[in-house]
């Protein structure tokens, strides 16, 4: 009997073994990608995107996320718009007494329909909104094809204004207001920048882009060439449909209002973050308009996270240079509320990862992930019907 139970127990320790092994020369095989080596996390997670595994709706693992009770509320809102249409949006407003800061948040998607909205940005909306104390307006500007350009810049001005004049109504403060944006919703939250210094419009504090777009034109960034195939969640393609639709005459991809980095003029715009990822198509040119924003005169804070791929703070909830991304966007945010950030000649910041804990954390939590899509895909190839959803237990 003990010989038995001893048998069994080094089978058993043996097939642990096996399996571990199998999941560190996966996850350090999936590492070495076509552009160049990628952290563990950055890893899981594109193989994860690439291979089906995860959904935009999916949530993070329970063991990702931190307890404790909501300290705002949220509805679905109407706002009227110029050409006397209403667009959606959704409002997070902070439990406690105000009046607060407003910041208005434009989401990312290439400027077309079925590539983003206000929900699939939910989370980082929802988690600005307790990291600021502010009331958060996720603005669902309208889209291409059948609303090109500059439909979608007018929605999200007129949504600007709309949040400056109803402030008091919506327990906000007027004189406190901000814009953020990731990707396209980037290019859109400086382009209301430039509107509203142009038509003298509401008083921006401060915007916070993440890895903008900033220019139309068909010049050849490295970062364009080294990581446009869509591998790191961004392509070529993508970006070429997303201007044919969007900006469907060629003279319209010079414009200020479209192409930021082309505008003559910069001064007298807000002070302004910059978050760029090394392994992004954009973050050449996201890095060159936040250089000249500060030729203009503008305060800058720009940051690069090496390590990760283009849309990286979306995924805050399972990968840390994601969360201190969002961090450090609060803390700008929040900073711009209290006093108005001071110029200082450019410079970009570089974040490798901090050492210690949470790195090894990152590490560990890879392997976790990366332990849990093998077993996934091993459950798709042995039973269809379970990848499918069906016969699953509800």
């Amino acid at each position: 009997m003990v010989k038995k139970f001893t048998l069994w127990a080094s089978i058993v320790s043996l097939t642990g073994i096996v399996c571990a092994l199998i999941v560190i020369i996966s996850v350090h095989f999936w590492m070495h990608t076509e552009a160049g080596k990628v952290p563990p996390k950055t890893a899981v997670l594109l193989h994860a995107v690439h291979h089906n595994l995860v959904t935009p709706d999916m949530k993070a693992p329970s063991f990702f996320s931190q307890g404790g009770k909501p300290s705002y509320t949220s509805q679905m809102i109407d706002i009227p718009v110029s050409d006397g249409s209403k667009i959606e949006a959704k409002m997070y407003q902070p439990l406690q007494e105000g009046p607060h800061p407003i910041i208005l948040y434009y989401h990312g998607g290439a400027f077309m329909e079925g590539y983003g909205s206000i929900h699939t940005h939910d989370n980082i909306v929802r988690s600005l909104a307790a990291r600021t104390n502010s009331i958060v307006i996720a603005v669902g500007y309208r889209v291409a094809p059948k609303h090109p350009f500059p439909t979608a810049i007018e929605d999200s001005y007129d949504a600007l204004v709309w949040a400056e004049s109803h402030a008091d109504e919506i327990n906000g403060d007027p004189t406190k207001i901000a814009v953020v944006g990731d990707s396209a919703g980037g290019n859109i939250a400086t382009v209301v920048s430039l509107m509203a210094r142009d038509r003298q419009g509401p008083a921006i504090t401060a915007q916070a882009l993440l890895y903008p777009l900033t220019t139309f034109q068909d010049i050849e960034f490295d970062s364009r060439l080294k990581y446009d195939s869509g591998y790191y969640l961004l392509s070529r393609n993508v970006m070429l449909r997303a201007r044919d639709t969007y900006t469907p005459d060629q003279a319209m991809w010079k414009l200020a209002y479209t192409s930021p980095l082309e505008a003559e003029d910069l001064y007298q715009l807000p002070p302004a973050l910059v978050i760029t990822a090394e392994f992004d198509p954009l973050r050449d040119e996201g890095e060159a308009y936040a250089e000249r924003l500060a030729e203009h005169g503008v305060p800058v804070e720009a940051i690069r996270y090496n390590g990760v791929m283009h849309g990286f703070i979306s995924f805050y909830e399972v990968m840390y240079r994601g969360n201190h991304g969002l961090s450090e966007t609060a803390k700008f945010l929040h900073n711009s509320f209290e006093a108005e950030p001071q110029y200082e000649p450019y410079k970009l910041q570089v974040f490798n990862g901090t050492k210690g804990t949470p790195q090894l954390r990152d590490q560990v939590e890879a392997y976790a992930i990366g332990s849990f899509l093998l077993g996934k895909q091993a459950l798709s190839f042995l039973s269809p019907e379970y990848a499918s959803g069906e016969n699953r237990v509800p």
